[in-house]
């Protein structure tokens, strides 16, 4: 067969058979009389084998090997062919993450694509002063897509960049929830946590209230504080066990104490949240900080219960819980009618 007649057949264009047969990779068994090349049919099964090779991301050279050298065994390469793979389709996913990034800006012009990039360069500096610098100096004509910074908070390890990162994403007005719910099913407990703080910070954007309701199931008590604090303060009543275990913990025990006030204002709930927080005084009669803090807890609660387990704790065993209860007492006593029924500290005494 005429080397045209196998290019045809093959789909191996001619200047490619040619470059076999100079290569000695494939040759045809003869010639005719006018000095064409002629190709027999173990010749044509050559060619689909090299081709065959080929596809597998093999070199000429290897192809060759492959198919003359009886001690070139398939076991090693194909093991490097496989890692060669993963590491291109590798850099092909971050080439089709930038381009996705840029497409999502939306950019006018050049000039824009070049910020972005030179934006996502600088967010990938070692460097953690130059990627906070990267995102509070960003022009403001620059539209960033979301995702991008979504992205970057759940990398981002230093805390004073990632505060950055998420001052930037609260006020892109993008979607960026999405891309940070993913991140609270990470299994890395980092981008966990990142990604809760992220999303309790945008609490105007749609999708924050599912988002987080995932994360109060969270095993890492941390997830499940940012999480509970959030919801408890957008009246989510399904908080209220995380909130009382952090007073009792002292986990963000004040902010606890404030999202569980926010709660009570429901008077079903008051009365739950009450109850909770008298069961856990009875479970820690020895524990003086607990009990403190759960003191502390009531004073944020409206209603006259929550007043009377005060002045029980007034006359507490303990010297240093009487002591706080009664202080607690006689600001609850110097509330107006209306700051009893709404519950919190009264004007002008933060600290009490």
């Amino acid at each position: 067969m005429l080397i045209g007649d196998v290019a045809r057949h093959s789909g191996v264009s001619t200047r490619m058979l040619r470059h076999y047969d100079a290569l000695g990779l494939v040759r045809p068994s003869g010639r005719t009389v006018g000095g064409y090349r002629d190709y027999s049919d173990e010749d044509i099964r050559r060619i689909f084998h090299v081709e065959s090779l080929r596809s597998l991301g093999l070199s000429l050279r290897q192809v060759g090997r492959a198919l003359e050298d009886p001690s070139f065994t398939p076991s090693a390469l194909v093991s490097d062919l496989v890692r060669w793979a993963e590491d291109r389709l590798e850099r092909e996913q971050e080439l089709l993450g930038r381009l996705r990034t840029i497409d999502a800006s939306a950019p006018t012009g050049w000039r824009d694509v070049l910020r972005i990039v030179e934006l996502m360069q600088e967010l990938a500096s070692t460097s953690a002063a130059r990627r906070q610098q990267a995102v509070l100096t960003r022009p403001e004509s620059t539209t960033v897509a979301a995702e991008l910074l979504a992205g970057a908070v759940l990398a981002e390890p230093d805390p004073n960049v990632a505060g950055a990162l998420r001052w930037a994403l609260a006020r892109s007005g993008g979607d960026g929830v999405a891309a940070l719910a993913a991140g609270v099913r990470s299994e890395d407990v980092g981008i966990r946590r990142r990604a809760v703080r992220a999303i309790a910070g945008m609490s105007e954007a749609p999708g924050v209230t599912a988002a987080l309701a995932d994360a109060l199931e969270d095993p890492d008590p941390t997830v499940r504080g940012h999480a509970a604090l959030a919801l408890g303060r957008r009246g989510v009543t399904a908080t209220v066990p995380t909130l009382v275990g952090m007073v009792v913990e002292g986990s963000y025990d004040v902010d606890a104490a404030e999202a569980l006030g926010t709660l009570a204002r429901d008077p079903e709930w008051a009365g739950r949240i009450i109850t909770a927080l008298a069961d856990e005084l009875a479970a820690h009669t020895a524990d003086s900080a607990v009990r403190i803090r759960l003191a502390q807890a009531l004073v944020e609660l409206p209603g006259a219960a929550a007043r009377e387990i005060l002045r029980q704790l007034a006359h507490d065993n303990d010297p240093a819980v009487a002591l706080v209860a009664s202080a607690f007492v006689g600001v609850l006593e110097a509330r107006t009618p209306e700051d009893r029924t709404r519950g919190g500290r009264p004007p002008g005494n933060p600290d009490t």
